[in-house]
């Protein structure tokens, strides 16, 4: 899909393996309203400083992004090579330094190496092109096992707006953020201040609702660029409506993406929601779904396609949500395990375990204590994610 005003590029620099694509161009052909979410981790990688010192400005045109390296806990060398990086870039393309943003993901606390972007950089530059996405989505993987992109398109006051959102992600994934990149381009007109509540908003129902393995990475962002191309009304608090259908799109795009990184969790085999409801509160619930969908034994058994509801409760029981034991229920999709806080018996678990050999499915806690309701995506824990990420950096 193209987003007019809009190109991109990847190529393979070497910056970690040969022959794979792991440097990429995203370019507006004007400066765009921009603003970004960063992770919450106190350990925050050279690229997500210097981005968010630079995104004060609200205005991004590049964003330059690798693989095989987080230029993480570098310490003054990170942010030295993250500036140069960002020169090259736009030196190439004429335009300021301070309109280019970076973003790294891989290794934590591998020096990177200058020289692959500056070798590569011009050609990438010369090779951006308005279909390059596709390999911009290949090119920021890491352990993902396929690329991940979602497009929109709206209408606002007459005019067709289109929107493109490309996410990494696979492992380290927990809220509030996860081990992901996630850029979202659009040619929308809109002020600064509606585009960063939207986005805002959106991360915080999407992205912030997953989880792989209960860790948050010192990587994470997520960027959005709208470089008005459209030419429709712009989107600013006189026009609700407008704003109202822009976030729609956005908020489409962000829960795509973010069940596209679940269901691509490191050696996952299950995409699991886990939905609370009945909570005293929203925020009593999110914490009771966190932590089931975070539980180590509640994944494995998802693995494991065991409804051992006793987990469960275990996990709901220290989740610091108030409830009252002898009210709780638990369903696997339609399927009952647990009424009043009790098992219904080996008829119930036979009817459960039919839906855990299903690829997707719901787990549902109702506390029957309230209006409070939240929803995490999960997936399992299974044998090759401790595989994966023991092999990491062989």
């Amino acid at each position: 899909m193209n987003i007019k005003g809009f190109s991109a590029a990847a190529m393979a620099a070497g910056i970690r393996y040969k022959d794979r694509l792991d440097l990429a161009l995203i370019y507006s052909e004007v400066p765009a309203v921009a603003t970004g979410v960063f992770t919450t981790n106190k350990i925050k990688a050279a690229p997500l400083l210097l981005d968010m010192e630079r995104l004060g400005q609200g205005r991004a045109q590049a964003v330059l992004i690798n693989s095989g390296n987080a230029n993480a806990c570098n310490g003054p060398q990170g942010m030295e090579t993250a500036v140069a990086a960002s020169a090259v870039a736009a030196r190439e393309l004429g335009i300021d330094e301070k309109l280019v943003q970076v973003a790294s993901t891989g290794v934590i606390g591998q020096p990177m190496d200058l020289k692959p972007f500056e070798a590569a950089v011009p050609q990438l530059v010369r090779s951006l092109s308005p279909e390059g996405f596709d390999d911009v989505a290949r090119a920021v993987m890491t352990t993902d096992t396929v690329p991940k992109t979602s497009a929109r398109q709206v209408e606002i006051d007459g005019v067709e707006v289109s929107l493109l959102g490309i996410a990494k992600g696979s492992g380290m994934i927990m809220p509030d953020m996860a081990t992901m990149l996630c850029f979202i381009m659009t040619d929308a007109q809109i002020v600064f201040q509606e585009l960063q509540a939207v986005v805002r908003r959106c991360v915080d129902l999407t992205f912030n609702r997953i989880t792989v393995d209960g860790d948050t990475s010192t990587n994470d962002m997520v960027l959005a660029l709208a470089n008005g191309a459209a030419g429709n009304t712009w989107i600013d608090e006189e026009n609700p409506q407008g704003r109202e259908a822009l976030e729609a799109a956005v908020l489409d795009i962000c829960r795509d993406l973010a069940i596209q990184i679940v269901a691509d969790g490191e050696g996952a085999t299950k995409l699991v929601t886990i939905r609370v409801i009945g909570a005293r509160d929203d925020e009593g619930a999110m914490a009771a779904a966190q932590t089931i969908a975070n539980s180590a034994l509640v994944k494995t058994a998802f693995f494991g396609e065991d409804a051992n509801w006793g987990r469960i409760m275990a996990a709901l029981g220290r989740s610091g949500c108030l409830f009252d034991p002898e009210k709780v229920a638990i369903y696997f999709d339609d399927a009952q395990m647990v009424r009043d806080g009790a098992g219904l018996g080996a008829a119930a678990e036979e009817a459960c375990t039919a839906v855990l050999r299903q690829d997707r499915f719901t787990v549902t806690v109702d506390l029957q204590d309230g209006l409070g309701t939240a929803e995490v995506h999960t997936c399992d824990l299974s044998l090759d994610y401790v595989r994966i990420n023991a092999d990491y950096r062989s």
